[in-house]
């Protein structure tokens, strides 16, 4: 059987994201989209989009994946999160992993879904041991765990010479503990983003599941013979620079998210009676009008930026494939400062609607105020805070940069 095509799986993902808008309540109460969804996204292969060929996967584009997000999280953005955060760390495993780990963990079926928390509660405990460590911690928000089959943690380890460094391992799914502390009333938004807790007790991790934290490197220009990815798939995605790239997959889940409560936004002027004469829609209200066309230019604006700055990642993979050269910081910086300006002006659209549409969305399962509530997770997420900026800065300016991260 052919893989499915990008349009397959777009005009596909849109139906789906119809089913997740009837069930945007019950994902919620639940923590994630429901087992018939999953089974859909399974079996027609929306999990291996990013996935190296040689292990199953599509072989499918960057921004194919990108617009299936933007669909799924138009039909429930918490929805899109899990799903996007479950599926995107193929390249994870792809790009930083030996080819005997990444044989072992792919299986022969092809089948990996991990959830990614990049840093843990508290200080977990690495005992080495012969040929690898025994693990004990707690890692919060390992979003899109209910529908993964593995789990990837960001610890700081002890190498050889007992200093600390940035890494990430890789477990199965059946050696953790996934905490019920995700979904209703468990979190303010993205209630359906499946952002569980897991716990690891007395878990032994070989040595060749770890490797260094691909999250912090800025720069491939440390990797002048590429990763055991690119040697193994000869392709560029897989040299696994992802701090901007998993900017792009934010703006893909809010440019949804704007485009979600664009149209619940025009749903109410069209259906709700003016406030200065009742025998009319609010769609004549000139004020309405503009609030909505304000609104529509930064969805519009944020599903732009969200796919330049996905091509513009894409051509640094492709670029250094073809010709060696390195994606640099600055050009990481490049690909994140563009899309979290998708990210911005979603929110942006979102809450200019929630503060316009009156008291009644105040109420529970009002879908404005869910779009405005999930909105917020990605306002007091470390993508979008201060400290990033100033990154984006201080490798403009030649200055040093803060740890964890590396050129």
């Amino acid at each position: 059987m052919n893989n499915p095509s990008a349009d397959w799986l777009i005009a596909q993902a849109r139906e789906i994201g119809a089913e997740l808008r009837k069930e945007q309540e019950e994902s919620d109460a639940r923590g994630c989209y429901s087992e018939a969804i999953h089974r859909r996204l399974l079996e027609g292969g929306f999990y291996r989009i990013l996935q190296p060929r040689m292990f199953g996967g599509l072989g499918t584009d960057c921004e194919t994946y990108i617009r299936v997000i933007m669909e799924l999280s138009r039909g429930h953005p918490g929805s899109g999160w899990c799903y996007t955060l479950a599926s995107s760390h193929a390249v994870v495993l792809g790009s930083s992993f030996g080819e005997q780990a990444q044989r072992e963990l792919f299986g022969p079926d092809g089948d990996f879904r991990a959830a990614f928390a990049a840093g843990p509660a508290g200080m977990p405990t690495f005992e080495r041991v012969e040929g690898g460590y025994v693990v004990t911690g707690l890692w919060p928000f390992a979003s899109g765990i209910p529908v993964s089959n593995h789990f990837l943690g960001g610890a700081a380890i002890p190498g050889p010479d007992g200093k600390l460094a940035p890494m990430a391992f890789v477990v199965a799914r059946e050696k953790i503990t996934v905490l019920p502390d995700w979904g209703g009333d468990a979190a303010m938004g993205m209630q359906a983003s499946g952002s569980n807790s897991v716990r690891l007790t007395k878990v032994f991790i070989p040595d060749r599941h770890i490797v260094p934290n691909p999250i912090v490197r800025l720069s491939s220009e440390g990797l002048p013979d590429g990763t055991p990815g690119t040697r193994l798939h000869k392709e560029g995605l897989f040299l696994g620079i992802i701090f901007g790239w998993f900017s792009c997959e934010f703006g893909a889940i809010l440019a949804g998210t704007a485009q979600a409560a664009c149209e619940e936004y025009e749903r109410q002027l069209r259906t709700k009676p003016s406030f200065l004469d009742p025998t009319r829609p609010r769609m004549h209200e000139p004020e309405f009008q503009r609030l909505y066309g304000e609104a529509m230019c930064r969805a519009d604006a944020a599903q732009a930026l969200t796919l330049s700055a996905t091509r513009l990642y894409v051509d640094q993979c492709e670029r250094w494939m073809k010709t060696g050269a390195p994606i640099t910081a600055h050009d990481t910086m490049r690909v994140w400062g563009i899309s979290r300006e998708g990210c911005q002006a979603a929110c942006e659209a979102v809450e200019m609607l929630f503060k316009s549409v009156g008291a009644s969305v105040v109420r529970r399962g009002e879908r404005l105020q869910r779009y405005f509530r999930d909105s917020q997770m990605y306002r007091v997420h470390f993508q979008s805070q201060a400290v990033t900026p100033m990154v984006r800065a201080q490798v403009q300016l030649g200055l040093p940069i803060p740890p964890p991260f590396k050129i």
